[in-house]
């Protein structure tokens, strides 16, 4: 039987002042992708408030017994839950905490602060936001709010199309990247176009574009946007023997892009795989993922 994959929640905290206005965030990723974000803000706060309120808020988002990997960079938080560090103060949000804990199976990570981890460095960001937003009177960050949890579950457990009426239209934009590896022979093959279907790197950048344009029917969830711009480049590398690939799908929509450029990726190496695979059924279809998007609540966010 397989196992089931840990929720990851990312927390964070930050204040302006220290006592001042603060923020807090939490990320919440489920089998490598970002499914939630959540956060908010308090105009006379701490720093360590806002860091536990964080994890608070991440596990109420969650139904109850599931499996969590928590990673935050407060030793405060992270030593109090694993090495019952002393809670002289802000017992109110500890027993909060330890409420909210008692209700998963929690593992707790303790993450380098601004060491370029993905995760870390979004919440970081979101925790600053909503500390900067605070510090004009502005409290309320996120519209979805944790009680609705996650984004494509409804309360009953079924799957669920995201509500998204009341979010602003901006530009997004969002690049993915994945490679083929293959034999040399293989390689050498479409280099010289002597693969007996076709033109590969053609045919492949096609399929992408098109692929991306019929994301939302391939994906059961996602909703169909209107796409202003899909490119799809291939590039040989000699010594990887492998075609990287990068999708680029751009919007100015209600909601993210992401799904359309992983498409085009995808299914650009699905096509690279038919076309050559009567020479090498030993293919392999690797490290698909989001290096960048832009636009929406989050901002620009560079993974690469």
């Amino acid at each position: 039987m397989q196992s089931i994959q840990p929720i990851q929640i990312y927390t964070d905290g930050s204040c302006k002042g220290n006592p001042g206005p603060g923020g807090w965030a939490a990320v919440i990723f489920s089998n490598g992708q970002m499914i939630k974000e959540l956060s908010g803000g308090d105009a006379n706060t701490t720093n360590n408030k806002m860091e536990i309120t964080a994890v608070i808020k991440g596990l109420q988002a969650i139904p109850s017994s599931s499996k969590i990997d928590i990673f935050s960079d407060s030793s405060y938080v992270i030593n109090s839950m694993t090495r019952n560090w002393k809670r002289n103060v802000n017992k109110d949000l500890w027993s909060q905490l330890d409420f909210e804990a008692a209700r998963h199976q929690l593992t707790w990570y303790w993450v380098k602060g601004h060491s370029g981890d993905p995760g870390n460095e979004l919440a970081d960001k979101l925790a600053y936001a909503a500390a900067d937003a605070a510090s004009k009177g502005d409290t309320v960050m996120d519209q979805h709010q944790p009680s609705e949890g996650l984004t494509h579950i409804d309360e009953g457990g079924n799957a669920s199309m995201v509500d998204v009426a009341d979010k602003n239209v901006t530009v997004r934009e969002a690049t993915a990247v994945g490679a083929v590896t293959m034999s040399k022979e293989t390689l050498n093959l479409i280099k010289q176009g002597l693969i007996k279907k076709g033109d590969v790197f053609t045919v492949a950048q096609l399929a992408g574009i098109m692929g991306a344009k019929k994301t939302s029917d391939l994906i059961p969830l996602c909703h169909p946007l209107p796409l202003e711009k899909i490119t799809v480049e291939l590039k040989i590398e000699e010594s990887t023997s492998s075609i990287n690939i990068e999708g680029y799908a751009k919007t100015s929509s209600k909601t993210g892009v992401e799904m359309e450029a992983l498409t085009a990726v995808s299914i650009a190496a699905l096509t690279i795989y038919d076309m050559a695979k009567a020479s090498d059924r030993q293919m392999t279809i690797t490290d698909i993922k989001v290096i960048k998007k832009s636009g929406g609540r989050s901002g620009d966010l560079d993974f690469s």
